[in-house]
């Protein structure tokens, strides 16, 4: 299962690299920043555009703490239909010094050794109280709606997906957090 995840991982950061296919680009998202003292802690995914390593995960979770060296422990869960959690720890660091709003995120794993690969990881929104967020790719590959709590009301929900459509993402192929 370990090899499985760690595979996972490394075509999710590959899979974050520009393919140059040559489709028309959408316009990159607008970010915002984030102060990452705030930032950090638990998030829980609400939905996702679908992910590769990601594939067999009903619920996922992410945990963040600010580092002496101002950058990001990451340990990613996610729980399968069976009831297991495979997890997975990196660490994420600002792509340009002194914002916060575009971070790169690589993985711990023997992959990323041989590979030396980040995953771009931009902020889209988040509310005043940092309650919730949405983080995508540049290139709309992905998308993440996260939460404090496994639950948002409607309300909040409809927030997230108008402001994702906003950025130009496809909201429709969403996958949502399974309710326990």
């Amino acid at each position: 299962m370990r090899s499985i995840l760690l595979a996972s991982a490394l075509l999710a950061l590959v899979g974050c690299a520009n393919s140059g296919t040559g489709n028309i680009p959408k316009p990159e998202p607008e970010t915002v920043q984030v102060d990452l003292q705030r930032y950090q802690g638990t998030w829980y995914e609400l939905a996702r555009l679908p992910m590769f390593f990601q594939r067999n995960c009903v619920q996922s979770e992410a945990h963040y703490g600010l580092r002496d060296d101002g950058r990001i422990d990451v340990t990613n869960r996610c729980r399968d239909d069976d009831g297991e959690w495979i997890e997975a720890r990196g660490i994420a660091e600002p792509q340009v010094e002194g914002r916060t709003d575009k971070l790169w995120v690589s993985f711990d794993n023997w992959a990323s050794k041989l590979l030396p690969i980040k995953g771009e990881y931009w902020v889209l929104y988040h509310d005043e109280d940092y309650r919730v967020a949405l983080v995508g790719h540049p290139q709309h590959k992905y998308l993440w709606l996260l939460s404090r709590t496994p639950e948002v009301d409607p309300e909040t929900r409809d927030k997230l997906l108008s402001v994702a459509r906003e950025q130009g993402y496809t909201t429709g192929e969403l996958i949502w957090r399974k309710t326990d």
